[in-house]
């Protein structure tokens, strides 16, 4: 956004002399996406809009804007202080991204939600179960026709009791992301299976930043209510 759709916004907010609690979250959001120029206009431009309010206005309206201005700079001094997300790729042919699903899934405490095309690398499948027996909870949604595949897992992953949902549909379950914890999610084109790592190029992407597991989370509960036995 540019820095005058920033203004435009600081006014649309201030019109009515509050900040919503809407419009407190997409301010936080915002703030957590811009460069730290971008963040610096819009607390002085708040500044400035409010004392040009404050010439004009009556008592009871310039207590209202002086309020509306001390929540925005709250908001976005909360915003400046989050620590920034971390990400890191990866890339195969080779052991990187194998590698990197492997380091995570002993890491895991809490939970392992996986969402993928096909699992048919055992070594994945190895590290999946060893989640399973050691009582983090784990879940995995996969395509239907993929798991008739000759050396698919999701057959024997489903036998050692591993909470497994298979989709329904005419069309694929295309997706290859987990998420870890709730903390990390992984995401990219690559499959779960030996040629990925042997053969193909493919990439995966990791990171902590919370609105995009946010968003991923929501996908992986929607599709497990989807995909529930009926």
């Amino acid at each position: 956004m540019d820095f005058d759709g920033l203004d435009r916004q600081l006014r649309d907010s201030l019109a009515d002399l509050k900040l919503s609690n809407e419009e407190r979250d997409e301010l936080r959001q915002l703030g957590s996406e811009l460069a730290p120029d971008q963040v610096r206009f819009l607390r002085n431009r708040a500044f400035d809009l409010v004392r040009e309010l404050v010439l004009v206005e009556e008592q009871g309206e310039r207590i209202a804007a002086l309020k509306w201005l001390e929540q925005v700079v709250r908001t976005l001094e909360v915003t400046a202080a989050a620590p920034r997300s971390r990400a890191s790729a990866y890339f195969s042919p080779g052991e990187e991204c194998r590698r990197k699903i492997r380091e995570l899934c002993r890491q895991a405490r809490q939970s392992l939600d996986i969402c993928v095309f096909t699992i048919s690398d055992d070594q994945l499948s190895a590290e999946i179960l060893a989640c399973h027996r050691r009582g983090v909870p784990v879940r995995i949604i996969s395509d239907d026709d993929k798991q008739f595949d000759e050396g698919s897992d999701i057959h024997a992953l489903r036998e050692a009791g591993v909470p497994l949902r298979i989709d329904d549909s005419p069309f694929h379950m295309h997706h290859k992301f987990a998420l870890v914890d709730g903390a990390w999610l992984l995401n990219g084109s690559f499959n779960w299976t030996r040629s990925a790592s042997v053969n193909n190029e493919e990439n995966l992407l990791v990171t902590d930043d919370a609105v995009l597991i946010g968003a991923y989370r929501r996908e992986f509960e929607e599709l497990w209510g989807r995909y529930a036995p009926r």
